[in-house]
């Protein structure tokens, strides 16, 4: 009875302390981004500065969205703080800033939410995830997004693997952190660090300590924990004339809305490494000759065809990049042509300039990156990003107190 009674415990204590994983968007949910300045980013941001979430709903109908704001602690594990702690003001608002499509085959309303508002302002630093409901309460999506203050020193170097058999492939993110004459209660244990890799939540470096310390700077310099498979430059296309073809767009059709039909891509794991300048996965919603691209930008299917005739049939190929929050889903999964031995797969993407990438995973859905359809090379340019987290023994969550950024362009020996 004992021993059923600790079994429970522990299963009720994994269901509590469980990570949050962001919940994925619905069809009718498309172009889910944050924005700042008028370009959408990467979801880290300085405590007090102002940032959007955008998103677009296809059914067009202006229906009512909701919101709510969660802080975490460093695991992405819910935080002791009440939400009083770090907001001032309410959440659970609804979205009042939403504005129909115009002259679009495709309707639907885009909405806007704006952070600070005239509700609420975040207040702490640390992880937080912003929750959609509809009307009803259902939630319908959720994202992760992290609030930083600029406290520390930070110095990053980008280097070449040290490891012969990944040395053509891999990037070796060394740094140290320098706190200076700030008062930081036994560094050593109370500082931890993210290290992600074109800001990207998937496969980011955890839980990483410092190999050793020289005055006020603790300093890390793995050879292998800290370690990114390089990757490939990512695919783009450009379809903000919709109409037309372009140097990716081969043709264009109309039916209920427009037909967009991508060159064949060749997989580029066994050809040699050419740099093509890219935004790191990033996408730009445009249009030609119109006065606000959010609401008279169109949609259009695209359609992908992928040449990767080395691809084992027991893997999945799936198409992401930001314009669809690199989601690992049926909606993005290729399909196999067994007459052209290609990958197929058409997604509703918002007309612009898109950065894709071919991604290839085990049917469980396990990411594989040393397998890359586009394979690795050290060479490709990739941006990366350390965010340094503190937690005295006193405290009751985790701070964000740096941040530093890095591209690999200059990558060293």
């Amino acid at each position: 009875m004992l021993s059923k009674i600790t079994t429970l415990f522990l299963f009720i204590s994994c269901l509590v302390f469980a990570q949050e994983q962001e919940v994925p968007s619905p069809f009718n949910i498309k172009t889910v981004t944050f924005v700042q300045g008028g370009n959408n980013t990467i979801p880290f941001f300085r405590l007090g500065d102002a940032f959007e979430l955008q998103f677009d709903d296809l059914y067009g109908n202006e229906a009512d969205y909701y919101y709510t704001i969660e802080h975490y602690n460093y695991d992405w594990t819910p935080s002791s703080l009440l939400k009083n702690e770090y907001i001032n003001g309410l959440d659970n608002q609804r979205i009042q800033n939403y504005s129909n499509s115009l002259n679009c085959f495709q309707n639907y309303s885009h909405y806007t939410l704006s952070f600070p508002n005239k509700y609420n302002q975040i207040i702490k630093s640390g992880n937080y995830m912003l929750k959609i409901y509809d009307d009803e309460q259902h939630l319908i999506f959720s994202r992760k997004f992290i609030i930083y203050e600029d406290d520390l020193m930070i110095g990053i170097t980008i280097r070449r693997s040290r490891d012969m058999e990944t040395i053509q492939q891999k990037q070796n993110v060394e740094f140290y952190i320098d706190y200076k004459d700030r008062l930081l209660q036994n560094p050593l244990q109370n500082i931890k660090v993210s290290i992600f890799q074109n800001g990207k939540f998937q496969n980011a470096i955890h839980n990483i300590k410092p190999q050793y310390t020289i005055g006020t700077q603790l300093i890390y310099r793995y050879n292998k924990e800290t370690q990114f498979w390089g990757g490939n430059e990512f695919w783009n296309f450009e379809n903000k004339n919709i109409r037309g073809a372009s140097n990716t767009v081969f043709k264009v059709t109309t039916g209920d809305i427009y037909n967009t039909y991508l060159y064949v891509n060749e997989a580029r794991k066994n050809k040699i490494y050419t740099y093509f300048p890219d935004i790191n996965g990033n996408f730009l919603v445009t249009n030609f000759n119109v006065t606000n691209p959010n609401v008279e930008s169109d949609y259009a299917w695209v359609y992908f065809t992928l040449d990767a005739k080395e691809n084992p049939l027991e893997k999945n190929i799936y198409i992401n990049g930001m314009f669809n929050n690199y989601a690992i889903s049926d909606e993005n999964k290729m399909d196999y042509n067994s007459t052209t031995n290609r990958f197929e797969k058409a997604l509703l993407i918002k007309q612009g300039f898109t950065n894709y990438q071919y991604v290839l995973t085990d049917l469980n859905g396990k990411i594989d990156e040393k397998n890359a359809i586009d394979g690795n090379f050290y060479q490709t340019e990739n941006n990366y990003t350390i965010l340094v987290y503190y937690k005295g023994p006193a405290d009751r969550y985790d701070r964000v107190v740096g941040i530093a950024n890095a591209t690999s362009l200059d990558i060293k020996n």
